[in-house]
């Protein structure tokens, strides 16, 4: 899920928020960033600000639309006149929710979003590799069938590498996509959570998905069987 919100404490808010229901998120900050991750990775969902430092939110959904990119749009603003949401659905908005909002509304709209976007079209709500499988709507993850239980941090981990697979991410972006972009922990705490997540996923007589690229980061990508 991706939240673009110019008000760093907003963003880090509502991160903190959608992490605790076991939501991978990724924030940014300008309407030009929202555009380029919109672009470069499938999303299922975007929690959206009217008002940005480049440009509206508003634009920002005209030209996913424009460019035919349909991921669900949450409009969230302080603007509440009947003319402005108008302006916004007809942009290309799917939702609009109004500033000041309890963080229990604003949950129940990202489930119904999520639930609506899965029933028209339930191969989105899906991400694979080879025998890997995360659906993203029910958090379910399983490999050759088998399910597998992870924890919140390692199922933001494992999304972050499998939106975008045999590409290189540098620990900064994994650590900044997963853990926030205000992380000022021990960077070391990535490859222990990389070791829980190969422990899991990875399997004797399987080939091994998660690959170190030394000084640089984490790709995933098909190894060689695991002994």
């Amino acid at each position: 899920m991706l939240i673009v919100d110019d008000d760093p404490e907003q963003r880090r808010f509502l991160a903190a928020e959608l992490a605790v229901e076991s939501y991978a998120v990724e924030a940014v900050g300008t309407g030009q960033q929202a555009l380029i991750r919109l672009r470069e990775a499938r999303w299922d969902l975007v929690l959206l600000d009217w008002t940005l430092p480049d440009f509206s939110g508003v634009e920002v959904c005209r030209r996913l639309r424009a460019t035919e990119i349909t991921t669900p749009v949450l409009m969230l603003t302080a603007r509440d006149a009947v003319t402005e949401r108008v302006e916004a659905l007809d942009a290309g908005a799917d939702d609009y929710l109004t500033k000041p909002f309890s963080i229990e509304e604003l949950l129940a709209r990202v489930r119904a979003r999520l639930r609506r976007s899965g029933s028209s079209n339930g191969d989105e709500t899906v991400l694979s590799f080879a025998d890997l499988q995360v659906n993203m709507a029910s958090h379910e993850v399983s490999r050759g069938g088998e399910e597998i239980q992870l924890t919140v941090r390692e199922y933001g981990l494992l999304l972050a590498l499998l939106r975008e697979p045999n590409r290189v991410q540098e620990r900064q972006t994994l650590l900044h996509n997963v853990w926030g972009e205000h992380f000022v922990g021990d960077a070391n705490l990535l490859d222990v959570y990389i070791r829980y997540l190969r422990k899991k996923i990875e399997r004797p007589g399987l080939p091994t998905l998660i690959q170190t690229v030394r000084g640089v980061g984490f790709i995933l990508k098909a190894g060689e069987s695991k002994t």
